[in-house]
């Protein structure tokens, strides 16, 4: 599996985009069984999945981003929200200098909350910028791939990351998934003692449950929500 677009100049001079997607990672920690790369693995993989339907410019991912909940677990790497936040402006600013004005966040991480603030200080002229997926995309895309857990306790290395890649990637998954749930619904102070007050073994959900099916079909699910997300960039321009 490539993490990277391999489309030349002349492919985007042809297609003309309007759109530019961007997935956005991290660098950290995911269990025993799928990799550090985990997150960017996944925003790679459903960006490759809208450009394969959509007209877009596809960018390669970035790959470090705010993991500091992740902190304790070692090989995990962060930066700051405002670095995050002043690279993605560049990329923006960038992509303009180039006729291309609308611009969809893919993000892996859940930890990244600045993408929001990103997305709604760039739309106060108008629609310019979305973030993707939102919850109800997710929930849509877990209920239609038939998953058995829910978004808030399946919240890391579990059955909805673990059955996408097996699907998409699976030379990124190590064994030992299917013995490695741990169930911490409760999680008042995450953001204050971060992930390893919560779990020993960095995993908070159910791998177990993951099949390459349901990650087959959670990807249709998001490839489809996506069209709402690029009708409303597109509507007025």
């Amino acid at each position: 599996m490539s993490l990277l677009p391999t489309a030349t100049s002349t492919d985007v001079q042809e297609l003309q985009p309007r759109v530019a997607v961007l997935p956005v990672g991290s660098f950290e920690q995911h269990g025993t069984y799928l990799p550090l790369i985990t997150d960017t693995a996944i925003a790679c993989i459903i960006a490759q999945e809208i450009a394969a339907a959509y007209p877009v410019h596809l960018l390669p991912p970035i790959t470090v981003s705010c993991s500091h909940e992740h902190s304790a677990f070692p090989g995990t790497v962060s930066i700051s929200a405002r670095t995050l936040y002043a690279v993605i402006d560049d990329i923006r600013a960038s992509l303009a200098r180039s006729g291309i004005h609308k611009l969809v966040i893919v993000n892996g991480h859940g930890g990244n909350y600045v993408l929001s603030n990103v997305v709604q200080e760039a739309n106060v002229d108008g629609p310019a910028v979305s973030l993707f997926p939102l919850g109800p995309d997710w929930d849509r895309a877990r209920e239609y791939g038939g998953l058995e857990s829910d978004r808030h306790a399946d919240m890391h290395a579990g059955e909805i990351e673990t059955s996408i890649l097996l699907h998409a990637a699976p030379e990124l998954v190590r064994e030992g998934y299917d013995e490695s749930d741990h169930d911490s619904r409760q999680r008042p102070f995450l953001l204050v003692q971060g992930m390893a007050q919560y779990t020993r073994s960095g995993v908070i959900g159910f791998p177990s449950l993951a099949t390459a099916e349901k990650g087959k079909a959670v990807l249709e699910s998001l490839r489809s929500s996506f069209s709402a997300h690029f009708d409303v960039l597109c509507r007025l321009s």
